[in-house]
């Protein structure tokens, strides 16, 4: 190898290394600083100890947002995927109307600004006198993430051949059983992967809750609210846990999301 090839190898390998440093150094400080005891808001690097995660199990209010937040994010997951598993049969559906309107509007509340999407569903609710609460919010996020789910299945829905419908019908099944028999098991993993895609984006979804939220509160937004008193160590150890849960999220979903022959060759090597 040249000398040129080196040096340019060299520099990318040194620039990937400054990004990772900004981007997940400052992550590694409250990790690090949980398992470590913190007085007058200063990490004690002498006394190594599990007080903060002690200390969290007791956070009653933290655990609360905590439960919500999880309860909005399987509501959702759950409504999004039966929704958007329809409207993508309905796209791909060869007698389908107003297919480029419908992803219009799927489309515009995912790609509008978080703040311009709670604020419409805020006047929505509104002018409905529907008050709000844990089904608003459950509204919201579901609204928020359809659009993401609905393409996932889309895209998986699209690569099938369109021979195993045909079949399926020349065999004598009916409309369900070709969806429960034949696309469902096709669909299954893009279903999987884009339940752990919208649920992510559930979980850390703050700007529209604010605005849809009654009594009840997310995590995202009591976090938002401790940030005027300052956060106690206890907060460190909900930090190390989050990340730890959104990376395993993420790794299912590449693992749902990859294709098979992908996944294959991966593991051959």
């Amino acid at each position: 190898m040249r000398r040129a090839d080196l040096a340019a190898a060299a520099l990318l390998a040194g620039l990937t290394t400054i990004v990772f440093v900004l981007l997940y150094g400052p992550l590694m400080v409250p990790i690090l600083s949980s398992f470590f005891a913190v007085s007058h808001g200063t990490v004690d690097w002498s006394q190594p100890t599990l007080s903060a995660y002690a200390a969290l199990t007791g956070n009653e209010s933290v655990l609360a947002a905590l439960w919500t937040t999880l309860v909005v994010g399987a509501c959702a997951v759950a409504l999004s995927v039966a929704i958007g598993t329809g409207l993508a049969l309905y796209y791909a559906s060869p007698m389908a109307k107003g297919r480029e309107f419908l992803q219009f509007l799927l489309f515009l509340p995912f790609l509008m600004p978080p703040i311009i999407t709670g604020l419409a569903l805020l006047i929505f609710f509104r002018e409905i006198a529907f008050e709000r609460s844990l089904v608003t919010i459950v509204i919201g996020h579901t609204v928020f993430v359809l659009a993401l789910v609905y393409r996932t299945i889309l895209t998986r829905l699209q690569s099938l051949s369109a021979s195993l419908v045909e079949a399926s019908y020349d065999l004598g099944a009916s409309g369900w059983q070709t969806f429960r028999l034949v696309l469902l098991p096709n669909l299954s993993s893009a279903m999987a992967g884009a339940a752990i895609l919208a649920f992510a984006l559930s979980f850390d979804e703050t700007m529209i809750t604010l605005l849809v939220t009654g009594t009840q509160s997310t995590l995202p937004v009591r976090l938002w609210a401790m940030m005027r008193l300052g956060f106690t160590p206890d907060i460190n150890a909900l930090v190390a846990l989050i990340l730890f849960f959104t990376t395993a999220l993420c790794l299912g979903a590449v693992r749902f999301l990859m294709p098979a022959s992908a996944l294959a060759g991966t593991e051959q090597g």
